[in-house]
Parts: structure tokens; sequence; C-alpha cells
């Protein structure tokens, strides 16, 4: 009503005149003086406005939508009768328009190169999506956005077609892949996508499995394109660059939650720091999964195609701590291609771990109305007088124990005892599971987390294979309590010692000894009560 409204007032005012009369008062608005490297937001949205309501297929309307897209992104725009240019510095767009406003015909010319055909953008305009053509044009505009005069624009220009180059040579080797995926996930250089006159060089590097439980896989993606450096290098046009000016794997499209540690490691890789300076620092949990707080604590819901609930307790005091925090990382600066495979390998086991942990989480996950949870010995229990909780829903805590594993606490289904899942991920191809309090083969968890990286699917597995096994009957439990936890009659100041786990997996030091205390500690209460 306020849009129409609007929409009706502009018609009294201007009822002398027609809409391409308005059009054009409110383009000379536009052009007047201020700052040109911030566009005029309110009139660009009044102009989109206008537009919107003026539906006639004519030159002109085209003619403005593409202007109004051009002033966003920086570029420049002239038309002639049937031809509209949008220009930067490297790179123009010829869009050829029909009399009816149609687009017949869409060309993209790089800097000393002819007009060559481009059918992603004719195929966009022609359907009239104008916010997806804006989109595509950022990120052609992005990748040649260079920094500098003419001259070393077209320097850097040359060593950016050199290093595409070196990188086309890298992913043409051959790689062991049987599936899209597996060369995504495992390749030096991931799938390369080749570049276009009409599209950025990217590098897909990393695709989340499909656990069944989300619609779609996630694909992580890397825009390649050169920036400034605060540091001087010498440009060599060859092949292969030995000391190339610093180039940027720019628009990590999502960008990637990263810990400490790893932008660190990112840093010791290129000799090259990631800027921290705009960085936000968070737990890694909370970029990662959506959940209620309770105080510095974090509750969150998964809901299971079958209709099974799990719900994830994240401890805030645990989570909280130096080692877990964490930043969006958006651009990455590398100084030579024989690093990117480097790079991405550390880019992949950065988000193994964010697959997950994000995997305990719903996108609509939310606390119910009236939900409450207390804590009684540091392990998490619903209230009896929960509402909207469904009482078959599993309760689970995730904790942290290093910057690449955690362990997940959870009742046993068929007796009254906890149990640990200690899940390290060792590298984005190598994941082991541990299992304390049970005795169940690691091999078999460890496949499935390893295949479908989702903690809800791989206790899902567990809990129903522990529920079909026999439990221990009364009589063991009296003749040898362990036979109902494996670990509640050991000395928590020694279970870590007495269950040294493998090489690959995390090493004693690393683990929180507050965690393991509570775990055993937690457990042996339970045994306790089991055997009242």
């Amino acid at each position: 009503m306020k849009r129409n409204s609007l929409i009706s007032n502009l018609q009294k005012k201007f009822a002398q005149r027609s809409w391409n009369d308005t059009l054009l008062l409110v383009q000379r608005c536009m052009d007047k003086s201020r700052d040109e490297s911030k566009p005029c937001e309110p009139l660009i949205r009044s102009l989109e406005r206008l537009q919107d309501v003026l539906h006639a297929p004519n030159t002109s309307v085209t003619r403005s939508r593409l202007e109004v897209i051009a002033k966003q992104q920086g570029m420049g725009f002239h038309f002639t009768e049937d031809t509209c240019y949008l220009t930067a510095d490297l790179f123009y767009l010829e869009v050829l328009l029909l009399p009816c406003g149609g687009v017949q015909k869409v060309k993209v010319a790089l800097h000393g190169e002819g007009p060559v055909p481009s059918e992603s953008f004719l195929k966009t305009l022609r359907s009239k999506d104008f916010e997806a053509f804006s989109v595509m044009l950022k990120d052609l505009f992005t990748q040649y956005n260079i920094p500098g005069d003419s001259e070393m624009k077209l320097k850097l220009l040359e060593s950016l077609r050199f290093l595409v180059r070196d990188l086309q040579k890298l992913s043409g080797e051959p790689e062991n892949c049987d599936s899209q995926q597996q060369l995504v996930n495992n390749s030096r250089i991931g799938h390369l996508i080749a570049v276009k006159e009409d599209s950025p060089l990217m590098i897909l590097f990393y695709e989340s499995p499909n656990d069944g439980t989300t619609a779609s896989s996630v694909i992580q993606a890397a825009q390649v394109t050169v920036d400034a450096s605060s540091v001087p290098h010498r440009l060599q046009m060859a092949s292969v660059l030995p000391e190339p000016l610093q180039l940027d794997s720019q628009g990590l499209k999502p960008p990637v939650p990263m810990l400490t540690s790893f932008v660190e490691e990112l840093s010791l890789i290129t000799d090259v720091a990631v800027a921290q300076t705009d960085l936000q620092w968070a737990p890694l949990h909370r970029l990662l999964v959506a959940g209620s707080h309770r105080s510095s604590d974090l509750l969150t819901e998964k809901l299971l195609p079958d209709g099974e609930m799990h719900r994830y307790v994240f401890p805030g005091a645990t989570w909280d701590v130096p080692g877990q925090k964490a930043a969006l990382v958006e651009a990455v600066p590398f100084t030579h291609p024989a690093q990117v495979p480097a790079l991405l390998q550390l880019l992949r086991h950065q988000c193994a771990v964010n697959t997950l942990l994000r995997s305990c989480s719903s996108p609509e996950s939310a606390a119910g109305p009236g939900g409450a949870s207390v804590c009684i010995t540091g392990i998490w229990e619903m209230s009896s007088d929960v509402t909207g909780i469904p009482s078959e829903s599993q309760l689970l805590e995730v904790r942290p124990e290093s910057a690449t594993s955690f362990s997940v606490t959870f009742t046993h289904p068929s007796v009254d005892s906890l149990c640990v899942l200690l899940v390290n991920v060792c590298s984005p191809q190598q994941i082991t599971c541990r299992i304390f309090g049970v005795e169940t083969p690691d091999a078999s968890v460890e496949d499935h987390m390893k295949n479908f990286l989702s903690i809800p699917g791989t206790m899902k597995m567990l809990l129903s294979r522990l529920q079909s096994a026999s439990p221990p009957t009364s009589a063991d439990a009296d003749k040898d309590p362990s036979a109902l936890v494996e670990i509640a009659a050991e000395d928590p100041a020694t279970v870590s010692q007495n269950a040294p786990l493998q090489e690959d997996s995390v090493s004693q030091t690393e683990i929180n000894p507050s965690v393991n205390s509570y775990l055993c500690s937690a457990v042996g209460l339970c045994a306790q009560q089991a055997e009242l």
C-alpha cells in the first residue's frame, strides 16, 4: 500500500510529463556533484521502483536498467541508438538492443582483444533477470579490478594471464578420481573452471557429502584475481613466476570460518600475513551452527528424515577458549602458483571440521516455546515439564578436544550409562573415531563418518546398533559393574593413559584435562546409580 501510494503521488505530481521524462529527471539528479565512489542509494532505489512499475518493453527502459547496474558496479556507461556499452579499465560489455527493448546480442571484450559473444550474459538479460546479471557483472569486474595506473594495470593483467595458464597446467595433470566430488575434494588443484571472457577464474575446492538430511551439498569456491601488496615484488612475464606479484584467491564463496591456528598456517605456506584488521573473532561453533542460547551454552536441534530428533549441547565454557577462536576468511593471499595446492588442502581440512560441526544444526534450528534445560553433574538432561519437545529425542553433548578433534557424549540406549565418541579430523581424507564406554567396532563408525561427514547420521547408526545389541544382565552387573560401562571402574586420572589413542588420533596432551575428568566422573556417577 505504501509503495502504491508513492507511485500514485508521483503520477499526480508529474501528470504533464511522460514516464521517460521522469526517468531522465531522476538520472540528471543522480549526475549532480557527489562522492563518485559511492552510488546515491536513495535515488537508485527510486529509479528501480519506477522501472519496476514501468513494464513497457522499450529500448529506453532496458537502457536505463543497464545504466543503473553499471553505476552500482562503479563502471562507465555509454550508448548509441541501439547499443549500450558498460565499460571498465580492462574490459567492456557491448549490449545490442532490439527496437522492442529486447536484447539481441551481448559481447565481452578484454583489453587488446576483440569482442566475443557471451551466451551466459545474453541468456540472463533475455530472461530479464537483472539481479542475476548484476551479480555476474560484479564477479567479472572483481576479476579485472586491478590497482595501479594504466601501464601497471596492463602488466598485472599479463601476469594474471600467466598465473591462469600455470593453474590450468596443474589441473590438467591426471588424477585418480572416480567422481566429480572426489575431483573437487582430493585433486591437487580442485576443479578449475577455466577462465572465459565473460566469467572469472573459479576453483571449486570442497564439496560436502550429502548425508540425506539436507537438500543438497555445499560447494566451496575461490575466485582468483590480482591485488595490491604492501611488499614489492618483481614481475616475471613467463609461465613460471619465481617472484610474482602477490595474488589473491578472492571471494571464498561462501566465506570460510577458520580457527586462529589455521589462519597462521596459511601465512606459513605463503610467507604473506593474512590481513586480520577487519576480521571479527568469535568461538567457532557460534559461526557454524544456529540454535538457542542458554547463557553461554548453545543448544541445537537436528530433525532426521525418519522424524527422529537429535538435540546437541555445546557448553560455552569449553568452546569460549582461545584455541577455538575463529573468523570468517574471505580472501587468502599467495605469491606463487605452486602454493595453491597446499592452501587448498588446508582450506579443505577446515571445511571438513566445519561440515561435521554444522551437521548438528538444522537451518531452522531454534528452541521450542518454553523450552528449558538443566545441568546435572555436567551432563545435560531435559526437564520433564518441557513442552514442545519429543520424548523420543536424543540429547548429546559436543566438546572440543583440540583444533581438529571433538567428543560427543551420549546415553547408552539400553543401559543407564554414558558413552563417548571421540572424533579426530586428521586430514580432509582421514577421520578417526574412538568409542569409550561400550564395546563396538570403531571401523564401521569411522567409515560412516568419513563417507557422510554427519554427526547425527553417524550417531543414529551407532545408537541403532547399540539398541539391537544384547545389554549386560543385572547378574553380570552385580559381579562386575564395569560390564555396564567400560571406563566407570577406572581411575579418572589415568583414563587417558590406560586407553592410548592411535598415532594419527589426538594426542594425550591435546585433550582438555577438565573434559576427561568430567567424562569419567559423570560415567562413574551413572554406574553407581545403576547399582543402587
